[in-house]
């Protein structure tokens, strides 16, 4: 978590120095993605996140190079390989990954033979994200067909400048899952212990053929929605600070001193790794050399039209005069 705040921090004064173009930022967030994705068994599960689920790409082991090559605007869903890292393409559309993740988990029970276990799609959207009509179909469409899918919400507080209370009706995503016969689980998303045991235990729920699950994480998002975002006009630091709870760092921090795990010498050591990190990433970012333009013809579709080709030649013409 210490790595993940240091590189979300950079990553905001990156996009202010020109380095990337624009970010979603997850200050607060930390414990619920972190913790949720160390739960993912990568030999067989598949996660499906949004834009802003750098933490999760972190806990899974992701190149964080590759990861951030989209907020660069270098590469649409990161450079990554999704099979090799089980983590699919960064979706930018909201709740769109939701759909894809259901298909997938689909496809694992359509595949398994009768009585085994599958892997489980974990599928990432907001309390802003769940009031789209992807949603519902998505819950709807995994209900009847017991796939095995944990449909992680976090519950940030905010729908960018809207609060929950305002766009939720009922001020839960988890009582929704009752609508579909899905069993669901509100958990603390600001203590990554408890987020951790409740993706394990969704998860192992899922592969066992017993249908989704659907976890409502609630956290706080400390920061604004995107770098494009002025949180002052809507909300202000009085009720940033009464509203967003205990830091998930320092509560995680003082069960570790309490628990006699961890030590000062510990955290320092953690915070020096975590700038090193990011000091790796930061260059290996700006060393990305642009795609070759004539890419965005050549993985439309998997087979080719005469409508595209015949795009992909005036573009060659105009731009590279062949």
């Amino acid at each position: 978590m210490v790595a993940v705040r240091n590189l979300d921090t950079s990553a905001v004064a990156w996009q202010r120095q020109g380095i990337i173009p624009g970010y979603a930022p997850e200050l607060g967030q930390e414990a619920a993605q972190v913790g949720s994705g160390y739960a993912v068994d990568l030999s067989r599960d598949f996660v499906f996140p949004t834009y802003r689920e750098m933490a999760v790409a972190r806990a899974m082991g992701v190149d964080m190079v590759a990861y951030m090559a989209t907020h660069k605007a270098t590469w649409h869903g990161g450079l990554y390989d999704p099979l090799e890292s089980r983590l699919a393409p960064i979706q930018a559309v909201v709740a769109g990954s939701v759909l894809h993740a259901v298909g997938w988990a689909h496809g694992q029970t359509l595949a398994a033979a009768p009585g085994d276990e599958t892997g489980a799609a974990l599928s990432y959207f907001g309390d802003g994200a769940s009031s789209q009509g992807d949603v519902h179909e998505a819950l709807n469409f995994a209900a009847i067909m017991k796939a095995p899918v944990v449909f992680f919400v976090q519950n940030n507080g905010w729908a960018i400048s809207v609060s929950t209370d305002r766009q939720v009706a009922g001020g839960s995503v988890a009582a929704r899952a009752a609508g579909y016969g899905i069993p669901a689980v509100k958990v603390d998303g600001n203590d990554v212990v408890a987020v951790v045991e409740a993706t394990r235990r969704a998860l192992a729920h899922c592969r066992t053929g017993n249908g989704p699950v659907l976890v409502e994480a609630m956290t706080y998002r400390r920061g604004p929605h995107s770098t494009s975002d002025d949180p002052g006009r809507y909300r202000t630091l009085a009720e940033e600070h009464n509203d967003s709870g205990q830091d998930p760092l320092e509560r995680f921090r003082q069960v570790l001193l309490a628990d006699c795990v961890a030590d000062e010498e510990f955290f320092a050591a953690a915070l020096a790794a975590a700038k090193a990190e990011e000091e790796q990433i930061r260059e290996g970012l700006q060393a990305l050399a642009p795609r070759p333009g004539s890419e965005m013809f050549s993985l439309v579709f998997q087979e080719t039209t005469p409508a595209l080709q015949a795009q992909a030649a005036n573009w060659r013409k105009e731009s590279e005069h062949v």
